[in-house]
């Protein structure tokens, strides 16, 4: 018997916790730290920090749908980070920590559109959903020291 797998991407501040949150998920069978959504091929850490590639901190997340859905991962996702603020997550500053959801169809960009509707919808937030819905491009996955950067240090979260 062989599995289906799909994959997410998700930006919500620094990928270190982020991760770490997908991770905890029944369904989710792996993930991975690394940058989208900007012009540079390759970008190394330092160089999405410089601002200067438009890239953005994500997770690549790969689920069993027929475990957990992309809607219950956009609810993760929703919980996991504050999507009022643009280009902020906490203490971090600049546009790698900005909220967006990278698609891979367009099934997910109708679901992720109607979610973000509904989170405006909810009042749960005082301000705006300032989160971006892009189609997901080119993914790298960022240096080995970001992979699993909670656990490997027995840390438990970051900003979540």
């Amino acid at each position: 018997m062989t599995e289906k797998t799909d994959f997410a991407y998700f930006a919500a501040g620094c990928f270190w916790g982020v991760e770490a949150a997908f991770r905890q998920l029944k369904g989710v069978k792996a993930t991975v730290a690394g940058y989208q959504g900007g012009s540079a091929q390759n970008p190394t850490y330092q160089d999405v920090c410089s601002g200067q590639t438009g890239h953005a901190e994500v997770v690549q997340v790969e689920f069993d749908p027929t475990v957990i859905s992309y809607e219950d991962l956009l609810e993760a996702f929703w919980q996991s980070h504050d999507p009022t603020t643009l280009n902020r997550q906490g203490p971090d500053v600049g546009t790698q920590y900005r909220s967006a959801i990278f698609y891979r169809t367009e099934e997910q960009k109708t679901i992720a559109e109607k979610s973000k509707e509904a989170q405006g919808k909810r009042g749960i937030f005082r301000r705006p959903v300032v989160t971006e819905i892009s189609p997901a491009l080119d993914f790298y996955p960022a240096e080995d020291y970001h992979q699993q950067y909670l656990e490997k240090r027995g840390l438990a979260s970051c900003h979540i």
